[in-house]
């Protein structure tokens, strides 16, 4: 199943500049594990070393909120994923 991933402005470096990448999976835990395949570099930005998502980033899929439990969410082709980063400041 094809999944669309829009990549959050912070982490596109990874993706040399692409917004969208488009990966294939059958819940979105798998497609992100495909797009850390992609571009391995990300895999530190979103995982923690137990393979959690990092407290700051939000999955939502299909532009609804993926939690609680976003990586076992099951994507059906032509779903999309977006990649949100908190961001704090002062």
């Amino acid at each position: 199943m094809s999944i669309k991933i829009h990549i959050h402005v912070t982490h596109r470096r990874h993706t040399n500049g692409q917004k969208t990448i488009e990966v294939e999976g059958t819940s979105v835990g798998e497609a992100l594990n495909n797009f850390v395949a992609l571009y391995p570099g990300i895999e530190n930005e979103l995982f923690d070393k137990k393979g959690k998502l990092l407290h700051y980033i939000e999955i939502y899929l299909n532009k609804e909120s993926a939690y609680p439990g976003e990586l076992v969410k099951k994507v059906n082709d032509g779903d999309e994923i977006q990649i949100i980063t908190f961001l704090a400041g002062g």
